[in-house]
């Protein structure tokens, strides 16, 4: 894995002032141990002829390696957030060892599922950056965030971003900006897709766009009289282009968190294939 260039400190980590001990305090929550599986296979090696018992062994193998690159990723990503934050200042330092962001960070690392992929690590390390660095959200709302991470694929992320920062785009727009082409609306792309919206307007991320007056109140819509014959059969596409969408406060504050990065103040990368090369 790659080490992080701190400098004027070689390979090393920080070991005093604040750096040092948020760093270290955040890496005891996410670290964790690995599970020693000696005993147990001991225990039960009996059960097993000596050719099972290779076979168990090896998955044990696989399993331990599979959680030391968990604790590699977590470990990564805990230097990553540090590296992007001012710990000189007395309000960021305070609040990385605050109790209330040390719960934020225990939440996310107990739930943490080896990160899926790259993209969702990352939108890890900028909420816990942002979470540490700005107050926009309260902590509860941050905690949801952290299950909507969990929650939502990638694709699903994929289209939050394409609606960000409009003032209404329509599904067909939307599938087009993500980089779709042109599918039938009896296909299987096409339920996934209206799923996908379905789920990120129950979920309170996106919804239809609506006109609001001053004080911020929505307006109701007028409403279209629809000819009463001559009419289309056809109901309404998945990839429709009248209905706009646009993200709820609360997507747009999920954009600020998860989705903005923050300028990293240290030399740090990291890459899964790290985690399987270490060592």
């Amino acid at each position: 894995m790659t080490t992080p260039n701190i400098p004027g400190s070689g390979n090393e980590m920080p070991d005093e002032g604040n750096s040092g001990k948020a760093i270290r305090g955040a890496l005891q929550i996410a670290g964790g141990a690995v599970p020693v599986v000696g005993g147990l296979l001991s225990a039960i090696a009996g059960a097993w002829s000596e050719n099972e018992q290779a076979k168990v062994n090896k998955f044990f193998e696989h399993w331990v390696r599979m959680l030391e690159d968990e604790i590699r990723e977590k470990e990564a990503t805990i230097i990553e957030i540090m590296g992007r934050l001012n710990l000189q200042d007395e309000g960021i330092a305070a609040r990385v060892e605050s109790r209330e962001f040390q719960s934020l960070v225990k939440k996310t690392f107990r739930d943490w599922a080896g990160a899926e992929s790259e993209d969702k690590r990352v939108l890890i390390r900028n909420l816990l950056s942002n979470a540490a660095s700005s107050a926009i959200s309260s902590d509860d709302v941050v905690r949801m965030f952290i299950d909507w991470i969990g929650q939502y694929s990638e694709l699903h992320f994929k289209v939050i971003g394409a609606i960000y920062n409009t003032r209404g785009i329509s599904r067909g727009g939307i599938w087009t900006k993500i980089g779709k082409g042109r599918v039938r609306e009896d296909s299987a792309d096409a339920d996934l897709y209206k799923l996908l919206i379905r789920d990120l307007s129950t979920g309170g991320v996106i919804r239809q766009h609506r006109e609001t007056d001053y004080n911020g109140n929505f307006l109701a819509k007028s409403t279209v009289k629809r000819p009463s014959n001559g009419g289309t059969r056809v109901h309404t596409s998945a990839f429709d282009n009248e209905e706009l969408y646009e993200l709820t406060e609360l997507g747009s504050q999920f954009v600020h968190y998860a989705m903005t990065e923050l300028t990293s103040r240290i030399n740090f990368s990291f890459s899964p294939s790290d985690a399987n090369t270490a060592g």
